[in-house]
């Protein structure tokens, strides 16, 4: 595939993940929503749909639509490094997208949330004990798991296709995220996360750059290590 027709695809996957994901934050958090209370499974199983969702829509590119997986599929060797910018520039401004649209489907929302803290936390991840070193392990553990069991797949005779993926997510979230959000996607953290800060959201407050790398870093090695154990095994 060219630049463009990758850049796109995974634009266009990971803006719905985006949309779904942040959106089923915002709805369990922000004050007089419906689904206001909805709980941690609630936002589980909307990032797995989300996942869902955009798996089928960046089908073309093989729906990476996470810089984790672009990375751990090239020293795995299924993916080209020349195309990894392709995807990964794709990917951010997809999550960037998405979190902006978020923004306008809840907008009266975040105009009556009081809480600084809930605004963020529909566009970014945070850790709920704060030590750096620690939350990079959770986050490198839970992409490991990722982009190990996603390259597993291949060895299975049974093909559940994008449900198999979105399944996983969930479970990693249920299994994993309490510790720090389980961003599990560089893209998924720092697009809301820049969109957070330049968009005019109503009393917004920090969009806490000073955490902002750990949900980076510790998807990306996570990634990398999943790529490299599968390309041992397998």
């Amino acid at each position: 595939m060219s630049f463009g027709d990758i850049f796109l695809n995974e634009f266009l996957g990971t803006g719905m993940l985006l949309l779904l994901g942040c959106g089923v934050v915002a709805t369990a958090i922000l004050d007089r929503s419906k689904g206001l209370g909805g709980g941690w499974l609630l936002i589980n199983f909307g990032w797995g749909i989300g996942v869902f969702a955009g798996v089928y829509v960046a089908f073309e590119s093989g729906a990476h639509i996470n810089p984790a997986v672009t990375l751990g599929l090239a020293v795995e060797g299924s993916t080209e490094w020349s195309d990894v910018p392709a995807y990964l520039l794709g990917q951010l401004a997809g999550a960037i997208a998405g979190a902006v649209v978020v923004w306008l489907a809840f907008k009266q929302h975040f105009d009556v949330e009081e809480d600084p803290a809930k605004k963020l936390a529909v566009f970014s991840t945070g850790p709920q004990i704060r030590n750096p070193l620690w939350n990079t392990v959770t986050e490198v553990v839970g992409t490991f798991v990722l982009l190990f069991v996603i390259l597993s797949f291949g060895n299975s005779p049974v093909d559940l296709g994008p449900l198999a993926v979105a399944l996983l997510v969930v479970g990693i979230g249920a299994s994993l995220g309490g510790p720090t959000g389980y961003a599990i996607n560089p893209a998924r953290d720092l697009g809301p996360r820049i969109a957070h800060a330049f968009l005019p959201i109503r009393g917004k407050g920090s969009s806490d750059w000073g955490y902002s790398w750990v949900p980076v870093v510790g998807p990306i090695i996570g990634g990398i290590l999943g790529g490299l154990l599968a390309r041992a095994v397998y």
